[in-house]
């Protein structure tokens, strides 16, 4: 970042222009930085706002996710028991017998047609 002055090597002998010079190049850079640097305080500060919604947004989100995995829980355990129960009140389903009526026609056959 900073220049380092080579000690070897012949430099100009400084002037009062080279010092007149480089003290008016550092006022004015210094004088510009001064004017914006209320721009990287701003920032800053945003930042920082912006850090502590996050992290409000992030808590009442995981806050939410908790909730609807203990609601879903709860649901999967009230599904469970309820057909648990159905499970065991459930009598196997008697099996059904098809008579032949005393029909003549084809229909007597016990042949279902369908139409589509």
């Amino acid at each position: 970042m900073w220049k380092k002055e080579d000690s070897v090597g012949t430099q100009p002998t400084p002037t009062m222009a080279t010092y007149s010079e480089a003290m008016d190049k550092f006022t004015k850079s210094a004088r510009a930085f001064m004017e914006h640097v209320h721009h990287l305080t701003q920032a800053r500060v945003a930042y920082q706002e912006a850090m502590v919604a996050r992290t409000a947004i992030r808590n009442s989100l995981d806050a939410g996710d908790q909730a609807l995995r203990s609601l879903m829980s709860e649901l999967e355990q009230a599904v469970n028991v309820h057909l648990g129960q159905r499970a065991l009140d459930k009598k196997r389903p008697e099996s059904v017998r098809v008579e032949a009526t005393g029909r003549a026609d084809s229909e007597s056959t016990g042949v279902v047609k369908t139409f589509p």
